[in-house]
């Protein structure tokens, strides 16, 4: 691998038209967040859904918030420079590599997504940032996704990456087996790498849990709210930090917090895991 950081890699394999009235995870996403990059098909689907859930925003911060302090923590307490952001979304909003170079100016940041717009604005985004890139890739197929050549260019699978997968596995049905991707991802990586995963979690028969599922399929085409168990078998075969898998805003927050958050904002859980 080259030791200067590359330039981007000229393709046309994703140059495509972008579909403003179709609504995207990436964008819908964006709107949770309060940020700009969306269009209206994008608001309405995330209006509905705050309609069944109105603390939906506020989760999605919190998985904001929780992304901030994993980076951190990685970047400047175990000593990770490299991350690769998988379903990543929007590259704004205050996101993996604003926070990975200030903990480390070395970091290397890849977001992957299968959205174009969000190749076409982090690329306008990420120009002046020569140790971060973007990817249109789907992450359905992981094995593409690591062989991609601007992947290898900013990443050395020879050396410890973070894995995230952060609020994109809950997209993906059983039958296309996000377990199975979990486990190639983690194949590819040395010891010492580490998973991040949060999904929406179903921790009780609340009402709001259905009603949710059933919005993001009818809305989005995906959905797929899963058990305790079913996030821990993403973890099989990893170290899960303390404090474990837990409702977002309790990891390792930066002001102690109580256990006492309502049932809608444990709708998402998380943790993250160091391969041994």
């Amino acid at each position: 691998m080259p030791d200067e950081f590359h330039q981007p890699i000229a393709t046309d394999e994703f140059h495509q038209p972008i579909a403003t009235d179709v609504p995207t995870a990436a964008r819908v996403y964006d709107v949770m967040l309060n940020g700009k990059d969306n269009f209206e098909a994008d608001r309405e689907v995330a209006e509905a859904s705050l309609a069944i859930m109105p603390e939906l925003r506020d989760i999605a911060l919190h998985n904001r918030a929780m992304l901030h302090r994993v980076v951190r923590h990685l970047a400047a307490e175990e000593g990770i420079t490299q991350f690769l952001d998988l379903g990543s979304g929007l590259p704004t909003v205050r996101n993996t590599h604003e926070v990975a170079l200030e903990a480390n100016p070395d970091a290397r940041v890849v977001y992957v997504d299968i959205d174009p717009i969000v190749l076409a604005h982090g690329r306008a985004i990420l120009a002046d940032n020569p140790g971060t890139t973007v990817v249109t890739a789907d992450l359905r197929e992981p094995n593409e996704v690591l062989d991609h050549p601007e992947v290898r260019a900013l990443i050395d699978f020879d050396k410890p990456v973070c894995v995230m997968l952060v609020g994109i596995l809950h997209h993906l049905s059983d039958e296309e087996d996000p377990a199975g991707i979990v486990r190639v991802l983690r194949d590819a990586v040395p010891s010492g790498s580490y998973m991040f995963i949060t999904n929406f979690t179903r921790l009780s028969d609340a009402p709001e849990s259905a009603a949710l599922e059933k919005q993001l399929l009818q809305q989005l085409g995906t959905g797929r709210v899963r058990t305790p168990t079913e996030l821990a078998g993403f973890f099989d075969g990893l170290e899960v930090l303390n404090p474990g898998l837990v409702p977002l805003p309790l990891w390792r927050p930066d002001t102690p917090v109580t256990d006492t958050t309502p049932v809608d904002v444990r709708f998402m859980t998380g943790g993250v895991g160091r391969k041994p």
